[in-house]
């Protein structure tokens, strides 16, 4: 089971429990050409007919860490419109984890062979997943030590959240091994979230750290500067509505 064929199966079961999905698939785009294939809904298989999956393509173009310019604001709107959004980035390397500012529970696949302990150290992976998936599980010896270099890689990490200790699952699609055990374990987290508030904490702190990068992006550090205390969002207010009003003062 690669990546296409997990967010298969996750539709698959959220549809069967009557639940609405919004996909966000993020490509990566060619440095030459600038063009991208989009071919990450190809790979899924779902019926045309079914009003409740929704699935938008991106190019993620020169934008660093693995997601689209506009995957915030895309998310922010499928939240609003379905009750589980899933984003599907263009894979994860040193550079690639902005996803972990963006997304409420953040899933990471693992292939066996891809890396050992010290690459995912390497890379920051240790320091970004809720969940850590594990696939072709079926590839028994290899999917353990896979595993085992994760779970050694995570005991070493830096999570934000002291409170969640990641879980490791070995997934495979050909005898559908673990994708009980991963619902299981994005519920456990989504609950994990819903407590003292821990959700919305988290939301706030995702919005005003795409402010600073939109003000970045924009204005340059200039702009950050001259922002300051600006950048503190009220209850309610989005980061969007805030970068207009800058945006406005400004020009």
């Amino acid at each position: 089971m690669g990546k296409s064929s997990l967010v298969n199966a996750l539709i698959a079961g959220w549809r069967a429990q009557g639940r609405t999905v919004g996909v966000l698939a993020v490509d990566p785009s060619s440095r030459r050409s600038g063009g991208a294939l989009l071919g990450d809904r190809a790979r899924m298989v779902l019926d045309p007919e079914d009003t409740g999956v929704f699935v938008r393509s991106m190019a993620a173009r020169d934008h660093l860490g693995g997601l689209a310019a506009l995957t915030v604001a895309g998310m922010v709107l499928l939240r609003a419109l379905f009750d589980v959004v899933l984003i599907e980035t263009v894979g994860v390397g040193q550079s690639e984890t902005e996803v972990v500012r963006v997304a409420d529970t953040v899933v990471f696949c693992v292939q066996p062979g891809s890396g050992d302990s010290l690459q995912y150290m390497k890379a920051g992976i240790a320091e970004i997943p809720h969940v850590v998936v594990v696939t072709k599980a079926d590839m028994t010896r290899e999917a353990q030590r896979a595993q085992a270099d994760v779970e050694g890689a995570l005991a070493l990490g830096g999570s934000e959240d002291e409170e969640w200790h990641p879980r490791v699952l070995r997934v495979s699609a050909r005898n559908q091994e673990g994708l009980a055990p991963l619902r299981e374990a994005l519920e456990a987290h989504a609950a994990h979230l819903a407590q003292d508030g821990r959700l919305a904490r988290q939301r706030q702190q995702q919005a005003e750290a795409w402010l600073v990068d939109a003000l970045r992006e924009r204005f340059g550090r200039e702009g950050v500067r001259r922002a300051g205390g600006a950048l503190a969002l009220a209850p309610g207010e989005t980061p969007f509505a805030r970068l207009a009003a800058l945006a406005r003062d400004w020009t």
